[in-house]
């Protein structure tokens, strides 16, 4: 069975999250994003763990389901700490078999301080603490590092991380089999590192809404039986991986150099130019994903392995509209018409992947033609830089207006 994945959630009990967090909304959602397996998010906080248990249904495989929709147990981890001289600060995200281990884990945590704050919660264990408590419970239970090169919170960040995944997790480092890539890079840029070949590359989105521009932007699509055994295999072996969908790394919020305050972001190269430091405020820059996997590639630009999980790069389609109506992409008309695509196509996988380009186009030109240009690789990005996404830029002669055919409803009031 094809299962388009996401594993990196929030609950409504994290911090700057949609109060639509929760399992009703997040089935809801899911299907017009084309998403039939979903991590919960969040389940070591106490209440959401018990509205999981009363809205949740046993599939008798290790995964749960509500309304068509399969869900594993799954949480996020701050692990804030001081190891070799240095403040650390990575988050791991876990998935869980089942109710038992889930308790179990809350009985764990709650060893390590208040559990019921945040659904994100911040311990002070290393991140090899975390792997060896968390294995402890069962070795049944995933740890993957999240987002591994953010510069604020994560394995390789610049402001935060290591410089080698093994003097993070030491004499645990078997148990972890998966890396998650994160918005600003892509398995492309993953591939330049020899060191992480034995690692199985996943994507997430690591959402805190359900909508469906957020939900899925970034996801795994595994080919297996709806199982918790079978998940888990994939992720450790990548066999039944079949591919990740990405957002181009440009789009996600820490590619390039720069600081938001300051307006200013460059590359790698300038940045190396001026020191690292912003030529506005004359502080140190934050240094972003592209110029980090630069720091510790040993591999040109371009390298593919002999034996590699695919990917396709995606612009989520709301944001595809919100930038042809000029409107921002939460917004009731970008909605509206959001929703009418998805009337017609079923899924947003299945305009963004599968449908034929001639049904895109006719059922909106001007629009469908951006889609196919996505689909294709030929749309710029503006790069994202110190917590600022990136944003697609379409040429001019994408906006200009054609007469639209009889045969066609007129969509200039759309724009």
């Amino acid at each position: 069975m094809k299962l388009y994945t996401d594993l990196h959630l929030h609950s409504h009990y994290s911090r700057a999250t949609s109060p639509k967090m929760n399992v009703l909304d997040l089935s809801k959602y899911a299907k017009y994003k084309g998403l039939n397996l979903l991590g919960t998010g969040d389940f070591q906080h106490p209440e959401y763990l018990k509205e999981l248990k009363s809205k949740l249904k046993r599939t008798g495989k290790g995964l749960y389901e509500h309304d068509g929709i399969y869900y594993v147990l799954q949480t996020e981890i701050a692990n804030i700490y001081t190891h070799n001289g240095r403040g650390r600060k990575v988050h791991h995200v876990i998935l869980a078999p089942d109710f038992d281990a889930a308790d179990e884990l809350q009985a764990e945590f709650r060893k390590w301080g208040r559990i019921d704050y945040d659904g994100r919660p911040i311990f002070g264990k290393s991140s090899r603490e975390l792997v060896k408590t968390v294995m402890g419970v069962s070795s049944k239970c995933e740890v993957i590092p999240a987002h591994i090169w953010t510069p604020w919170f994560s394995l390789f960040g610049s402001k935060s991380g290591y410089d080698s995944i093994k003097e993070c997790y030491e004499e645990e480092l078997k148990h972890i089999h998966a890396l998650e890539t994160g918005l600003s890079s892509d398995p492309l840029m993953n591939w330049r590192w020899s060191a992480l070949d034995n690692y199985t590359l996943i994507s997430n989105s690591d959402s805190h809404s359900p909508w469906p521009w957020r939900m899925g932007r970034e996801c795994n699509v595994f080919d297996i039986k709806p199982s918790y055994d079978d998940l888990i295999r994939a992720i450790r072996t990548r066999r039944g991986l079949l591919m990740t969908i990405e957002v181009d790394p440009a789009y996600g919020k820490y590619h390039w150099d720069g600081h938001r305050k300051c307006s200013f972001s460059c590359n790698p190269r300038e940045a190396v130019e001026l020191n690292n430091i912003c030529p506005v405020c004359r502080q140190p820059l934050t240094i972003g994903v592209e110029h980090r996997v630069e720091e510790l590639a040993d591999r040109e630009p371009g390298y593919k392995p002999r034996k590699k999980i695919p990917f396709k790069s995606l612009i989520p389609l709301a944001e595809i509209i919100a930038k042809f109506l000029d409107m921002g992409v939460n917004t009731k008309t970008v909605w509206k018409k959001y929703q009418s695509w998805i009337d017609h196509f079923n899924t947003e996988f299945n305009i963004m992947l599968e449908a034929p380009e001639e049904e895109i186009r006719s059922f909106d030109k001007k629009i469908g033609e951006a889609i196919i240009k996505v689909r294709n690789q030929e749309v710029e990005i503006k790069p994202g830089y110190d917590g600022e996404y990136g944003a697609p830029v379409f040429s001019d002669e994408d906006y200009v207006e054609e007469e639209p055919k009889k045969s066609q409803p007129d969509l200039k009031s759309f724009f």
